[in-house]
């Protein structure tokens, strides 16, 4: 809980805070990176954006730790950690060990998360499970592409909570899975089973299996936005969403500029779903990297004069031509991503629809000046 409290609230506030101080002289770097160690996976999802790679990679041990420690230097201590399923990633615990001082949000199906890697966790102390939680036992199996995944989702919980691990679950809502989603019952059974709190994301049609029949509809999306906003007042656990800001706007957090996601190939993307780039860890420090960047940079200004919402799911086409204007990379590892792009049709995302406000004072005030979107808000 010391680390908890200090890593990810304390140094996190002060992180965030550190981030809006640079945006206002001018200076970029974002506030946290989320980071996929590895594309290797055990299962085979809708509309995972790792599938149907023509060859998975992994970041070296020697990559990773410098991504930290040049973030460190920038006074940003938090990072999400991805993969495929980064439980694969042999170095993992010891990335955990060596930097103490930060603090990791693993991104987990859960499925290989047994006791005695909770336990590991626990010995680590900066660590909270973000556990995946895509269905029911008829939905899961068809949403994860597996067998027994929402018997193993669960017993994943068990094992972190009893090991003392602030925990959290994941749901990525689309139309199999909304109106468990929205289910009292679902909410209470985490409640009491000890988990700390909830994120909701949007399902977004990306990669080999993008399965675009899944995606929400304008309302069924206000349903859901309307439902968060009500559960925070109505539950004993954090639901979080990385969508919109305290007066109930759209937001992208990479067009924001908080954050970035750097794939197990070391090439920077916006963020996990836009598979395109210009630039690569190791060839020139970070900060360098994001203050020369055009593409990072001139993203942040044309998407917001799009949408405040997902521009991969409202206008895909445009996003190929944005890239090929800068002679982005396909760094899909599938080498075919501008092409499935400029024939997906396009689907609602949280930019549209009226806004609605945070009702709680703390909600509010976190996402205004806190640590937004990361997983707690401190």
């Amino acid at each position: 809980m010391y680390k908890f409290v200090y890593n990810l609230g304390i140094k996190g506030t002060l992180s965030f805070n550190r981030f809006q101080k640079r945006l206002n002289r001018g200076e970029f770097f974002p506030a946290f990176h989320f980071i996929s160690v590895t594309d290797d996976c055990n299962l085979n999802c809708q509309g995972c954006w790792v599938t149907g790679k023509k060859k998975n990679s992994r970041l070296s041990m020697e990559q990773l730790d410098q991504i930290i420690t040049e973030t460190k230097a920038q006074g940003s201590y938090f990072f999400g950690i991805l993969g495929g399923e980064p439980l694969l990633y042999k170095p993992l615990f010891e990335v955990f060990e060596k930097h103490r001082d930060c603090y990791f949000q693993l991104f987990t199906n859960g499925t290989l998360l047994d006791a005695t890697t909770a336990d590991r966790l626990r010995k680590c102390a900066n660590v909270s499970p973000l556990i995946s939680f895509e269905g029911d036992e008829q939905v899961a199996d068809i949403r994860r592409g597996g067998k027994q995944v929402y018997r193993k989702t669960q017993q994943a919980i068990d094992v972190a909570t009893q090991a003392g691990l602030v925990t959290g679950v994941a749901m990525s809502v689309c139309k199999s899975n909304l109106e468990l989603a929205l289910s009292s019952d679902f909410i209470h059974s985490l409640i009491q089973k000890g988990v700390s709190y909830l994120w909701y994301y949007i399902y977004r049609p990306v990669g080999e299996n993008a399965t675009a029949e899944l995606s929400l509809s304008l309302d069924e999306i206000q349903q859901l936005r309307q439902h968060m906003v009500d559960a925070r007042s109505k539950y004993k656990l954090m639901i979080i969403d990385a969508y919109w800001d305290e007066k109930g706007k759209g937001l992208c957090p990479a067009a924001s500029g908080l954050s970035h996601h750097i794939n197990a190939s070391g090439y920077i993307e916006p963020c996990p779903v836009i598979q395109f780039a210009t630039d690569r860890v190791g060839k020139q420090p970070l900060a360098d990297i994001y203050r020369d960047s055009a593409f990072l940079k001139d993203l942040k200004t044309a998407i917001p004069a799009k949408t405040s919402g997902c521009i991969i799911m409202e206008d895909p086409q445009w996003l190929v031509d944005f890239t090929e204007k800068y002679g982005a990379l396909d760094t899909s590892g599938r080498g075919n991503e501008a092409e499935r792009l400029r024939a997906m049709a396009p689907v609602c995302s949280h930019g549209a629809g009226e806004p609605i406000p945070e009702t709680s004072w703390v909600y509010r005030f976190a996402k205004k000046r806190a640590f937004f979107g990361l997983g707690a808000y401190g």
